[in-house]
């Protein structure tokens, strides 16, 4: 069983070694040294190479032998598998705890190499190591700026703690949080998660104070009951978001070569998730997307949704997403349509989706999303239509007539509007603890758009679409809805 001790060793090491360190930049060696040294890891750093060649202008050291004992608690090995019981015997006798292996040629090569990784595992057991991997891609702790892995990149900091059973979601995950500015506290690549498994590393972020959701990817998992169990317990601490691989026959096939993992029954892995209150998320962007939204917003207290749209199209299609869920495009109830009769002029929608039919003035929006948020009966609000003052700024900052004919007045006037509308907003959730999300393809296409620029400053996550933001809240819900039935 894993200890908090061994995981603080993997996620905040006083020092890390990196066996293998290689002079060659294509070799994993000579990458996991760079991407730790590059990052601003601040604990001690050592590395191993045969010859004691100098990588990156740093020395090294023949063997983990000549590292003095006490300095450090990782050993990243991207040495051979045939040199790893060696290295872990070397490793545990200098003090170090955890142990990170990068080497492939494990359970997923067959039962030679699954023979291998059993020996492997019952080394680790017998010196007293946390053993990540084998066959994995590395791991990422923002609160102490650690990137010790094998590839890009290296996420901004943030409450998102990610473990995968591959390691190019990490990375997925990890770019998500570097494009939309929802960053990540540890993320991990648990390989063939030959003695350290994803339940393990969920169970650390549920007691771990740097992190708010847990996200997750599977492939398989060998004891279900357990792995339910386990679950279940981690969501009764933090939100949890999953994403499995192997769901279908062709899936499953790729999942035993790729991890050697034995995909479950997709059917009953749905309603374990269900059970045990985990957000089962059907593709890494819904998964990610989730997880940014448990990490940036507040749980709603029931199920009615207010949508304020400056468009109608928008609107008509957010309800329909709406319809295809369990929440509620609430009636409005006659005080606030009275309050909202009175700041809007008469060709406004009168109804949910809440149309401002072009009748903004330049404190419209922020005075309208006030008054909605604040009723008691509005559960949460989706906000439509920002950004479209700054992108036409845009168009015309860069035209061939700026800053001429009053256009430097109203680009900026345009700018600090829709910066103002979306700033508005995450205040607003911030102070009620109401979710309030936000959603426009310029997150995609202009992601320097001040509106856009306004939710990312606000600490929310920006949706690409309504739809997608309308997903989200829905697990947000879902989870709400499932603490509450247990009395959490």
């Amino acid at each position: 069983m894993a200890t908090t001790e061994q995981f603080l060793a993997l996620f905040e090491p006083r020092g890390v070694v990196v066996a293998g360190a290689s002079t060659h930049p294509g070799k994993f060696g000579f990458v996991a040294l760079h991407n730790l040294l590059a990052c601003g890891y601040q604990g001690k750093v050592f590395a191993t190479n045969r010859e004691g060649s100098a990588v990156l202008g740093r020395p090294t050291v023949p063997s983990l032998d000549d590292v003095p004992a006490g300095e450090a608690d990782l050993v990243f090995v991207c040495t051979p598998a045939a040199s790893n019981p060696e290295v872990l015997r070397t490793a545990a006798s200098k003090g170090i705890k955890a142990a990170f292996i990068a080497s492939a040629g494990y359970g997923e090569a067959g039962e030679e190499g699954r023979a291998l990784q059993d020996e492997l595992v019952a080394l680790a057991n017998e010196l007293g190591l946390l053993l990540v991997g084998p066959n994995g891609q590395g791991v990422v702790s923002t609160p102490v700026s650690m990137c010790a892995q094998i590839v890009a990149p290296y996420p901004p900091p943030g409450r998102i703690g990610i473990v995968s059973q591959s390691g190019n979601f990490v990375s997925s995950f990890m770019n998500y949080a570097i494009h939309s500015g929802v960053g990540v506290s540890r993320a991990v690549s648990a390989g063939n998660a030959a003695q350290v498994g994803v339940a393990d590393v969920l169970e650390f972020y549920a007691e771990d104070p740097a992190t708010d959701v847990a996200l997750a990817y599977v492939e398989g998992v060998m004891d279900g009951r357990r792995f339910f169990e386990r679950l279940r317990a981690v969501c009764e601490q933090i939100p949890v978001v999953l994403v499995k691989g192997g769901a279908t026959a062709g899936g499953a096939r790729a999942a035993a070569s790729h991890t050697g993992s034995l995909a479950t029954d997709d059917r009953v892995f749905d309603g374990m998730c269900r059970q045990a209150g985990a957000v089962r998320a059907s593709t890494i962007e819904e998964a990610y997307e989730a997880a940014a939204t448990f990490a940036t917003q507040p749980l709603p207290k029931g199920p009615k949704v207010a949508v304020l749209s400056t468009a109608g199209g928008w609107g008509v299609v957010t309800a329909d997403a709406i319809a295809r869920t369990d929440l509620d495009l609430m009636t409005l109830p006659p005080d606030l349509l009275r309050d909202l009769d009175a700041e809007l002029p008469p060709r406004w929608s009168r109804n949910n989706p809440i149309d401002l039919a072009g009748g903004e003035t330049k404190d419209t929006v922020p005075s309208v999303l006030s008054t909605v948020a604040r009723h008691d009966e509005v559960d949460a609000v989706i906000l439509l239509g920002m950004g479209i003052q700054g992108n036409q700024g845009k168009l015309e900052r860069e035209g061939p007539f700026y800053p001429d004919h009053g256009l430097d007045r109203i680009v900026s006037f345009h700018e600090r509007q829709d910066h103002r509308y979306t700033t508005t907003a995450g205040a607003l959730s911030d102070e009620l603890g109401k979710p309030i999300l936000t959603a426009t393809e310029l997150s995609i296409s202009s992601p320097d758009n001040p509106a856009v620029r306004g939710v990312v400053e606000s600490g929310k996550y920006c949706y690409p679409s309504s739809n997608r933001a309308v997903v989200a809240l829905a697990h947000l819900w879902h989870h709400a809805r499932w603490r509450a039935r247990r009395g959490l």
